[in-house]
């Protein structure tokens, strides 16, 4: 992933999009570095697919500019903005062979055929579908064409990678290995690439960024690692892995910790991160793998530090692991996903809960309406 700071090739600044009355996109300023793979992240309706047809200029922006390197595209036909697309359907030719395929863009842009043949087959290679050339999109698999598609997208050498939902139309297994394929590939070229997706598991694993946006406003922008740790918000921390909320009030604060009396009237310790004072309202954010359940009888080394008490009332087999789902005194229910372990305990069981303060975010409690 690219960690030294660069140039901003493609730059957002107050881009609103409105199809009459719906707001599909609203006051969104986003920079997005060169050499970067950065994804739009959010559920279906959130303006993300909107947000990136208005950088390929299929719909125009409402409000604001669009910017690549440093030049406004608002008004630029599709054509002249030097592109490269990926779609979930793919979009080959199928009355095409892979070659012609993967040669269309080049043949657009009247690039002699000798740099013709030497760009593509440079391409398949690339994809590692190098002696596929003369078959017909009919004759490969899904994910076979998923890598035409690619090479078809970067053998113009475009400024830009715009990928909408590409990997969607596979299965689990093969969306894996396409995963680590387009990101690999997106390294070694170093192109700029801006990826759709509603998987919280594609953008964790792939993007150097990650804007995650909700009824077409930007709710938090940053590396994987910050937003999943470090989530803005509600929002945030729910749609992206799997949290538990838990309210309470700050008690007490020291220069690493706060102290705050969550609705079991339990205290427990969150790290520090500053912002907050005695007396706040505030929901603690743990994240359903960072919890370990005990027997309530059951002694450990750390024992009352950051512990509460729950009964189980479901579990789920996952293979290496089990999903316990625990009610508490306050009646609200937690989850928590931990490895198997020798002891696996039943429904109606009383436990103990017990996480590390480092684990503990806090945000301000939503007001309710």
């Amino acid at each position: 992933m690219a960690t030294n700071k660069k140039q901003p090739i493609v730059q957002f600044k107050g881009i609103s999009k409105h199809f009459g009355k719906v707001t599909a996109v609203e006051q969104l300023d986003f920079d997005i570095e060169e050499g970067s793979l950065v994804t739009l992240l959010g559920p279906s309706g959130c303006g993300k697919t909107t947000l990136l047809r208005m950088v390929a200029g299929l719909e125009h922006p409402s409000a604001g500019d669009i910017l690549i390197r440093g030049k406004r595209i608002n008004d630029m036909p599709t054509h002249k903005r030097n592109l490269g697309m990926i779609f979930q359907n793919y979009a080959l030719f199928p009355h095409k062979t892979v070659y012609d395929n993967v040669a269309f863009g080049l043949k657009y842009r009247d690039v002699p055929k000798d740099e013709i043949l030497e760009k593509v087959t440079q391409a398949l290679a690339m994809v590692r579908l190098p002696d596929v050339g003369k078959r017909m999109p009919s004759q490969l698999s899904g994910g076979q064409q998923q890598r035409i598609a690619m090479a078809r997208a970067i053998v113009i050498e475009p400024d830009v990678l715009l990928m909408d939902e590409p990997l969607s139309a596979l299965d689990e297994n093969l969306r894996e290995e396409m995963r680590r394929e387009v990101s690999n590939l997106q390294q070694m070229l170093g192109i700029t690439t801006i990826f759709v997706t509603h998987d919280q598991r594609e953008a964790l694993s792939m993007s150097d960024k990650i804007l995650v946006m909700n009824q077409g406003r930007k709710q938090q922008q940053g590396c994987p690692e910050d937003v999943y740790n470090e989530p803005a918000n509600h929002f945030v921390a729910d749609f992206l892995g799997h949290s538990n909320f838990i309210l309470g009030e700050v008690v007490d604060i020291d220069n690493d910790h706060v102290s705050v009396r969550i609705e079991t009237g339990d205290v427990l310790l969150a790290k520090n991160k500053g912002g907050f004072a005695k007396g706040d309202a505030v929901e603690m954010i743990v994240r359903a793998q960072r919890l370990d359940v005990f027997p309530k009888d059951q002694s450990n080394s750390s024992e009352g530090m950051n512990c509460f008490e729950g009964r189980i009332i479901d579990r789920s087999y996952m293979g290496g692991e089990m999903s316990y789902f625990i009610e508490l005194s306050s009646k609200r229910e937690i989850n928590v996903i931990c490895m198997m372990k020798k002891n696996i305990h039943i429904i109606g069981e009383s436990v103990k809960v017990q996480v590390s303060p480092y684990h503990c975010h806090l945000i301000a409690a939503e007001p309710v309406d």
